[in-house]
């Protein structure tokens, strides 16, 4: 599902196009070019990941560190190649980027990532998380963070599984490694 030209936009997607030009500052790319289709769709999703990205009550690399564990267990290219270099921008060690590119648990992990790894990779594994790893995030970051980290996880899963079905494609040349 390519982006629709702008030529065949209808009044609601040239609307919904303007306004999220206005709270994002940019056009419509990736994720948001396809969600078009359902204007309505794309600004609430917009919206949403306008908070999901950059106003939780995590530390930015910690919350780009479940946008790139949600990447790798959908192998959505798309969102890697957005959020690798935000994740290290963010102050996440570049050693536990790449373990996390070749889908294995990253070494030497502080206790607040392990825990986000943990939290993390239940969720999305298991569909769940145990009562351990709960009562641990809980303790640390309170249940705001625990909604937190499932509503970073859940919504980029949304847009992972959006642009999956879509074939949504890296821009040409893009570095960004297999996530088979």
């Amino acid at each position: 599902m390519p982006p629709i030209p702008r030529e065949h936009w209808t009044d609601a997607q040239a609307n919904a196009a303007a306004e999220f030009a206005r709270m994002r500052g940019q056009d419509v790319f990736g994720p948001f070019a396809l969600m078009l289709r359902s204007p309505d769709v794309m600004l609430g999703a917009a919206a949403m990941g306008d908070y999901m990205r950059y106003k939780t009550s995590l530390p930015p690399a910690l919350n780009e560190f479940i946008i790139l564990l949600t990447a790798r267990h959908w192998s959505q290219h798309f969102e890697w190649y957005v959020h690798q270099p935000a994740a290290l921008k963010a102050g996440l060690h570049e050693r536990i980027v790449e373990a996390i590119a070749q889908n294995r648990r990253p070494d030497s992990m502080s206790n607040d990532e392990t825990l986000v790894y943990d939290f993390t990779t239940e969720l999305l594994r298991l569909q769940n998380v145990g009562d351990g790893t709960f009562a641990r995030a809980r303790e640390r970051f309170g249940e705001a963070g625990i909604i937190d980290m499932i509503g970073v996880a859940g919504y980029y899963a949304f847009l992972s599984m959006m642009m999956n079905v879509a074939r949504t494609a890296v821009p040409e040349g893009s570095k960004v490694p297999r996530l088979p």
